[in-house]
């Protein structure tokens, strides 16, 4: 008899371990720890844990991603400024074959015309943008109803 592990994948991607930092007025004060403590408790109370990857290196994180595929039940993603321009990204997430939350601080829809379009969107059971870092929170408990069977269709 095989079992979902429940575990998550939590996939920061490029420029997000500046965060509490970096553009404040965008992405807002809490840090990358914050990020991945919230996912943490989120995840825990429904039973799941968390492992989580931030690397500024495309191929580290492919490489994240393909590991999931053993241990991890879903992955919760910020692929940062890849969703715009990862071809090979969307190509290991889609590889994998696990339910996927894609997530943004920011509202990438109502930024410059370049953020429009997310290559990992199409792919992805989940979507949480534009609602700072409490949407990572959104994003887990969507991704966790989904693996649970408790999404409603």
């Amino acid at each position: 008899m095989t079992t979902t592990p429940r575990r998550l994948l939590l996939v920061n991607g490029p420029n997000l371990n500046l965060l509490g930092t970096r553009e404040p007025d965008i992405y807002g004060s809490e840090t990358l720890a914050d990020v991945e403590a919230l996912v943490t408790e989120t995840a825990a109370r429904a039973g799941f844990e968390v492992r989580a990857v931030q690397s500024n290196h495309e191929g580290v994180l492919i490489d994240a991603i393909h590991d999931a595929r053993t241990d991890c039940a879903g992955i919760v993603i910020n692929p940062g400024g890849l969703t715009h321009t990862s071809v090979v990204l969307r190509d290991a997430l889609s590889a994998v074959a696990l339910p996927v939350a894609e997530v943004h601080i920011s509202d990438v829809s109502a930024r410059e015309p370049f953020r429009h379009h997310s290559y990992v969107r199409d792919i992805a059971a989940v979507h949480v943008v534009g609602e700072g870092v409490p949407g990572y929170a959104r994003a887990t408990t969507l991704l966790i109803d989904i693996l649970t069977g408790r999404a409603e269709g």
